[in-house]
Parts: C-alpha cells; structure tokens; sequence
C-alpha cells in the first residue's frame, strides 16, 4: 500500500478492514505504519491458517467492492493479499461467487446489484493480471508491491 509512497483514502479503507480482520488491537496499524515509514523491523505477528487468510481475502474484497468502484490502488491491495494468501485463480472465482450471493443478499436495489456485480466482473480480470504480475516479480527474485 506504501509502494508510492502515499496512503490513499481508499487504501486506508482497507487497511482498516485488514486490520479488523487480522484482530489486530487499535494501536497496532499506526506502528507497523510507522516501522516501514522509519524502515524499521516490526515485531512478527501470527501465522494466518489458509482458511483465515480466505476469510481475511473475502472481508477485504468485500469492503472495496462496496465502493462500486475499484480504483487502482485497491486492485494492488487485494492481488498483493492473493499473493500472501496464496489464493490462486480458481479460490479467487469461488469467493467471487460468494460475494454475488452477498451483494443480492444485502442490497435490494437491483441498480446498486448490477453495479457492484459489474464492479465485481471487472475485478477478476483486474487483479488477476495484477495477481500475475506481483507473482512474477515474486519469482524472479524482484520486489513485490
């Protein structure tokens, strides 16, 4: 989220969401904030089971589809988390199609359905391509995002 160097609003958002998800106690994102901002260690968490970092992935997609709107950054966001995740392809097909189910559950208004559905079709492609580009970078030895 800091490889330009800036937190936008919207990476905020989910950071936040991470952050909830992760349990991690309310002083706890300003630190690790401020360790990589000093370019210092931060203390080591805990290891996330693969069901967890499914349910972590899920919680984060969520929030940024509710913005109807995926910007760039979010699209970064969440292809970093399949890579930490390890959520391949076909996983990340199977929560979309949780998140359908989700979106007609919560929102009646068939035009904010189709909207987030559509922001929803247009993601996969997105992150997957970012997904795989963040993936090779990983194993070519280079930086990932």
């Amino acid at each position: 989220m800091l490889a330009d160097g800036r937190l936008t609003r919207e990476e905020k958002r989910l950071t936040i969401k991470l952050a909830s998800a992760l349990g991690l106690t309310e002083d706890q994102p300003a630190e690790i904030y401020k360790a990589i901002q000093d370019k210092k260690e931060s203390p080591p968490g805990e290891l996330v089971s693969m069901e967890d970092a499914r349910e972590i992935y899920t919680k984060v997609f969520e929030v940024a589809i509710v913005n109807a709107s995926l910007s760039r950054d979010e699209f970064r966001v969440l292809a970093h988390l399949r890579s930490v995740f390890e959520i391949d392809d076909d996983e990340h097909v199977a929560i979309e199609t949780q998140l359908r189910e989700i979106v007609k559950e919560k929102f009646e208004d068939p035009g904010v359905v189709d909207k987030m559905l559509h922001t929803l079709r247009d993601s996969v492609g997105l992150v997957g391509d970012i997904f795989d580009s963040v993936r090779k970078k990983t194993t070519d030895g280079g930086r990932s995002e």
